[in-house]
């Protein structure tokens, strides 16, 4: 058993050498280190978020199970949030994200809201599924459509890959509206898309029920409900990242792939962190007007 301290706070770590993702090789203590490389571009988009984690005990080859409570063996020092019954963990530092990493929480999903201010979501979020038969280009081929209809309608977007087969569209509106309110601005754009491009692109919930064609998922941002964080590693095989992207990257060909916890922090040596403006007020969209003008639909 080892002991790092972070922060001033001791934390255990147990099997290092435990190996989470067998194809790469990846120990425990090496997710540890990438995780403690990744700090300072996950916490600014996790704090002060509901936190459901997936624990991997054996890594991505075992069982997994969703960790929504904060267990009770957790050191004082890991900061919660009481709400709807369960005491979420709040992944607001290193040391946390250090003793995440060793429960060997492999993803982290967050909610849409800040703790602090439930009823409204600081960004929109447009969830862009593939179907059965779809591969991950007509995902891109799909949002690079939506991204050209937001263009024209002066409204500003930024892009993830999901880490697995999908893309997430943000829209910053610095929780200047409900939840109520931002699901009638997703229903419309999913709508409309679906309705625009119907060989492409679905609202259909059922599975059976949709074809091969993109799913645009308007229901996922909701509160109580999370979503794969920035940066977040996936329990793929090839350790995949939730990558912020370029549009003109997506228009280059990326793939999910592309993005690992062998080489993100490479790319933010280089590029930076592209959601840094979902974290800063002067990117926050002002969507008044044109709610008014949907609301009257």
């Amino acid at each position: 058993m080892n002991e790092l301290v972070i922060e001033g706070r001791a934390v255990r770590i147990t099997n290092p050498e435990k190996i989470l993702w067998p194809l790469l090789g990846i120990r425990k203590i090496d997710y540890i280190q990438k995780l403690i490389e990744l700090a300072p571009y996950i916490l600014p988009h996790s704090r002060d978020r509901l936190l459901t984690a997936i624990r991997y005990p054996d890594g991505v080859d075992g069982k997994s199970f969703y960790q929504k409570n904060t267990p009770g063996y957790a050191p004082e020092w890991v900061e919660r949030a009481d709400w709807n019954g369960n005491s979420y963990t709040l992944l607001n530092s290193l040391a946390v994200l250090i003793w995440m990493g060793n429960q060997a929480a492999l993803e982290f999903h967050t909610a849409f809201n800040l703790c602090n201010n439930e009823g409204n979501p600081t960004s929109l979020v447009f969830d862009l599924d593939p179907s059965e038969g779809q591969g991950f280009e007509d995902v891109a081929e799909a949002a690079l459509l939506i991204h050209e209809t937001l263009v024209s309608l002066n409204i500003n977007s930024y892009i993830k890959t999901s880490g697995a087969t999908g893309l997430q569209i943000y829209i910053p509106v610095g929780a200047r509206y409900d939840y109520d309110t931002a699901r009638r601005v997703n229903t419309f754009f999913g709508s409309y898309f679906s309705s625009k491009y119907p060989e492409r692109i679905t609202i259909e919930r059922m599975v059976r029920n949709r074809g091969r064609k993109l799913y645009f998922d308007y229901l996922q941002m909701w509160c109580g409900k999370t979503i794969t964080m920035a940066y977040s590693p996936r329990a793929v095989q090839t350790a995949n990242v939730s990558a912020p992207v370029a549009w003109e990257e997506l228009k280059a060909g990326i793939k999910p792939e592309d993005f690992t916890l062998l080489n993100i922090k490479e790319r933010l040596d280089k590029k930076g962190d592209l959601f840094q403006p979902l974290l800063d007020p002067k990117h926050i969209q002002n969507l008044d007007e044109f709610i008014k003008h949907i609301e009257k639909m």
